[in-house]
C-alpha cells in the first residue's frame, strides 16, 4: 500500500498527541459536596472507569479521517520490458579428455567437465535478460537446450551432459557451425558463442577456421576457452584388481587454432588452468557482453481512502451513540 500525500501521516501523532494533552487539562465536571465522607466506601463503576472511552473513539476516528486523505492506494504492477538483450550459445566439450582431473573445488579433484558445468551454471544465473542456449560435441556436435530465457531448463539439460554421452573426438569446427546454426536466425543486438575445449580438433567435416567465417560473416563473435593445465594430466583409471588408480597422460591444445577463431570473429581467447581461473573467464566475458535493458511501464492503483473514510465514520457513530446512551454524563 502507498500513499498520494504520505507527509499527512505525519501530523497523525502531533495532533493525537496535542488532543490528548488538551483533555487531561480540562477540569471534569463535578458538584460540589460538603464531605464526600458519606460515599468514601463505594467503588468507582464500570461507566465512570470508561469515562474516557468515548475520547479514544473519536481519537481513532480523526485517525482513520487522516490516513483517507493521506491517498491510500494499492499498487498493482503491470511492467511492460522491452529489451534489446544478447543471444548466446554456450560450446561445451564433451569428449573422453574432459575426464581429465587436473582441476580442483573445494580441495576436492574432479574431472574438467565436472568443473566446468558448476562455472557454466554460475555464469547463466547471472544472465537473466539473455537468451542463453547449449551445444556440446565430442566426435560430433548436437544441440542439448535452443536459445531460451527458460535458464532453469537449460540448467537442467546442463545436468544431463556427462562424459561418454557423444562418440568420443573433438570436433571443435563441427561446434562452432551447431552453435552458428543456433544463432543464425536471431535478431539479437548481439549475438555470441562461449566455446571451451581441452584439446584440438581431430574430427568432424569442417575445420575451425572455416565455421569461424560462418560465425564472422553473420556478425556472431565467438569467445574461445582453451581449459586444462599444461603438461602431463592425470587421468582416472582400474588397475588388474578394480582398483582406481591415475595415469598421467599429455593432452596438446591447439591454442593457436582458438586464438585465430577468436580474432577472426572479435572475440577473444582466454586459457584456463584450474578452476579459480576458469571462473575468472567466465566473469571477465560476463563483464564484456553487457547491454543496457530500456524498461517501460506502467501502475495502476486501487483507491482504498474509501474504506478509511467509512471506519472513521464508523468509530466517530459509536462514538456518539455512547456518549449519548449509556455513557452519557450529567452534568
Amino acid at each position: 500500500m502507498t500513499f498520494k500525500t504520505p507527509w499527512i501521516l505525519l501530523f497523525i501523532p502531533l495532533i493525537l498527541g496535542a488532543l490528548w494533552i488538551l483533555h487531561r487539562r480540562q477540569r471534569p465536571s463535578a458538584i460540589r459536596f460538603s464531605s464526600i465522607q458519606l460515599v468514601s466506601f463505594l467503588k468507582p463503576s464500570l461507566k465512570l472507569r470508561l469515562k474516557n472511552f468515548p475520547f479514544f473513539l473519536r481519537l481513532v476516528a480523526l485517525a482513520f479521517f487522516l490516513v483517507a486523505l493521506a491517498g491510500p492506494r494499492s499498487v498493482l504492477d503491470k511492467q511492460i520490458h522491452h529489451s534489446e538483450g544478447i543471444d548466446i550459445v554456450l560450446a561445451i566439450d564433451a569428449s573422453g579428455s574432459m575426464a581429465g582431473e587436473d582441476f580442483k573445488i573445494d580441495g576436492r579433484r574432479m574431472n574438467r567437465l565436472a568443473i566446468v558445468k558448476k562455472v557454466v551454471k554460475d555464469f547463466v544465473e547471472g544472465r537473466s535478460a539473455d537468451r542463453l542456449g547449449l551445444v556440446t560435441f565430442g566426435a560430433y556436435a548436437y544441440t542439448v537446450c535452443p536459445l531460451t530465457t527458460d535458464h532453469e531448463w537449460l540448467l537442467t539439460n546442463l545436468e544431463r551432459v556427462e562424459l561418454g554421452t557423444v562418440e568420443d573426438g573433438t570436433a571443435i569446427g563441427s561446434g562452432i557451425l551447431s552453435s552458428v546454426n543456433r544463432l543464425k536466425d536471431s535478431t539479437a543486438k548481439s549475438k555470441v558463442v562461449i566455446l571451451l575445449t581441452d584439446g584440438m580438433n581431430n574430427a568432424g567435416k569442417v575445420d575451425p577456421v572455416s565455421a569461424a567465417r560462418v560465425a564472422e560473416n553473420l556478425k556472431i563473435k565467438i569467445y574461445t576457452i582453451g581449459a586444462g593445465s599444461k603438461g602431463y594430466v592425470p587421468f582416472p583409471a582400474q588397475d588388474f584388481f578394480g582398483r582406481r588408480v591415475y595415469q598421467n597422460v599429455l593432452i596438446d591444445l591447439d591454442e593457436k587454432t582458438l586464438a585465430g577463431v577468436a580474432e577472426m570473429t572479435k572475440g577473444k581467447y582466454f586459457r584456463a588452468t584450474d578452476t579459480e581461473s576458469l571462473q575468472n573467464i567466465y566473469k571477465e566475458i560476463d563483464a564484456l557482453e553487457k547491454t543496457k535493458i530500456e524498461e517501460y511501464g506502467f501502475r495502476e492503483y486501487t483507491e482504498l481512502f474509501n474504506r478509511f473514510l467509512v471506519l472513521a465514520l464508523t468509530f466517530l457513530l459509536f462514538e456518539v451513540i455512547l456518549s449519548r446512551t449509556v455513557l452519557l454524563k450529567v452534568p
